[in-house]
């Protein structure tokens, strides 16, 4: 993650990763989640914060899920139900299910017709946020499986290349690929210039944003740094900006991140039998549709031929020169996977505000977890 949205050294409060899962696990409880719901929830949430992607863990994602329950925009025990199905393939109904949850059974089912036929995809429509993407598509690599993610539905948030209105969410991607002895290769961005949720990461330790992430409210690019407009942090899709596609501007490529926004809307709203999240009629906020597929790779390649490659493929990145004036080569999944290692040993490194949130929640909710213990 970029150094500007890590939480300044002055403001952080170090919490243990079992103290603040135990936390995260009695507030979707007390939302109405069964205990293995709440558990997969709370896994998803801190998977992220370890890896160092804290836009998409407790610290952003908690306190919507809790106002989302609130409203009744999700619903704690979906019936999670299978509405068409063929050897390698499958689509899901979300029951209005948080993605936390949802997601990870949908990927299991991708898994078990990988493991039967080389290969499995699944759709799921109906749902809800997903988290850090990367955790969904991770999940096949300890079967010796390659996993891809995508998400896509609400709320609007990116304008197309050239548009002066938002058709796209921040739709993600993420790839998942197994490795030897050098850490997994997994990559997780979002087809904006910046995922949506480190605006609030930035805001919160304001920062500004850099030129081309984000649109006027009439679509033009904003070409110098600025900070996001007075209290629109929460606001994704915001009448007071639109978030630009990756590239930012036509020359500098955003027809590309535009583009790929375009793929994961057409794999997960339209082929799941939901529309475009821009057509969508009235509906709860947040309603999403998903797309995971596990690959065996044995159905390909000698697995352990494959991990050797990709070891020598991985090693000879980081052991790429670096240019003048710049810190070693890195690939993804590298710097998270000893970001894991630091904070598993000091703790996560958390915003006070963000621990000033859990204490009020943990009053108003009657809970009884102690974070600083």
């Amino acid at each position: 993650m970029l150094e500007r949205f890590l939480v300044p050294e002055k403001d952080r409060v170090y919490i243990k990763f079992e103290n603040m899962s135990l936390a995260t696990i009695s507030i979707f409880e007390k939302m109405g989640l069964s205990s293995e719901d709440a558990k997969l929830s709370t896994e998803v949430l801190m998977t992220s914060d370890l890896r160092g992607c804290e836009s998409h863990g407790v610290s952003n994602m908690l306190r919507r899920y809790v106002e989302d329950y609130g409203t009744n925009d999700m619903n704690p025990n979906p019936n999670i139900s299978i509405t068409r199905e063929t050897d390698v393939t499958a689509n899901i109904d979300g029951d209005k299910g948080l993605g936390l949850h949802v997601l990870p059974r949908a990927m299991e089912k991708a898994i078990e017709k990988a493991d039967k036929h080389g290969t499995g995809t699944v759709v799921v429509h109906n749902s809800r946020h997903i988290g850090m993407l990367a955790y969904h598509a991770m999940l096949p690599i300890s079967k010796d499986m390659i996993g891809l993610c995508m998400t896509a539905g609400n709320p609007m948030s990116m304008v197309p290349t050239f548009g002066s209105e938002k058709r796209f969410a921040t739709n993600p991607w993420a790839y998942a690929v197994p490795a030897g002895d050098m850490p997994d290769f997994v990559f997780d961005v979002a087809t904006t210039q910046v995922a949506g949720n480190k605006l609030s990461l930035a805001s919160r330790v304001n920062s500004p944003m850099e030129p081309g992430w984000i649109s006027k409210p009439d679509g033009t690019p904003i070409m110098e740094e600025n900070f996001l407009p007075e209290n629109a942090e929460s606001k994704l899709g915001s009448d007071e900006y639109m978030m630009l596609p990756m590239g930012g501007t036509r020359e500098q490529g955003s027809h590309k991140g535009y583009g790929f926004a375009a793929v994961a809307e057409i794999l997960c709203d339209i082929l799941s039998g939901m529309s475009a999240g821009f057509l969508m009629p009235s509906h709860p906020r947040g309603i999403m549709s998903h797309f995971v597929q596990a690959m065996r790779i044995d159905a390909f390649s000698d697995v352990s031929k494959f991990k050797k490659n990709m070891d020598d493929m991985l090693r000879g990145l980081v052991e790429t020169p670096p240019a003048p004036g710049n810190q070693d080569v890195i690939y993804p999944g590298l710097p998270e996977s000893i970001e894991v290692e630091k904070r598993m040993r000091e703790g996560i490194p958390y915003h006070f505000e963000v621990i000033d949130w859990f204490e009020t929640i943990k009053n108003e909710l009657g809970l009884d977890f102690d974070l600083k213990s």
